[in-house]
């Protein structure tokens, strides 16, 4: 992802909540609540919290599902992103899923983390939320 996003919920003081976060995605609102309701409507023992930290320096929500982290989300400038850390178990199921050719590609190009990549969704359209649909199915699934 080339271009830079600017970030919000900086302030380790301010807890995000559903009106802040509104205030800044704006439109973007109704996708937010569309993979939120998915999320939490399709999977058991799902749950999740926004927590700040310091060495990004913002809020983040972690979304898990019992001791498994499914994704990330940040909110951004006028929307935000998931990001979802795949391990080399995950390659296979990636590579031949049926996801955005571009999600696949960032996902083989990704740089490393240990033995893990990464692949981050900025929402815009609905899409992009049936990619995060899919990739959650993915995650969830992966032992």
């Amino acid at each position: 992802m080339s271009e830079i996003l600017n970030h919000r919920l900086k302030d380790p003081v301010i807890v995000p909540t559903d009106e802040i976060i509104f205030s800044i995605i704006g439109e973007k609102m109704e996708l937010w609540k569309a993979f939120l309701n998915h999320a939490y409507g399709n999977y058991k023992d799902v749950s999740g919290d926004w927590h700040y930290y310091n060495d990004g320096k913002q809020w983040l929500f972690k979304f898990i599902q019992k001791k498994k982290t499914l994704f990330w989300a940040s909110v951004i400038d006028g929307t935000f992103r998931i990001t979802f850390y795949f391990g080399n178990k995950a390659e296979p199921e990636i590579l031949k899923s049926d996801l955005n050719a571009d999600i696949i590609d960032g996902f083989r190009n990704a740089k490393k983390y240990g033995s893990i990549r990464p692949v981050t969704i900025v929402l815009q359209e609905q899409s992009d939320v049936d990619s995060v649909y899919q990739l959650i199915r993915l995650k969830s699934k992966i032992k």
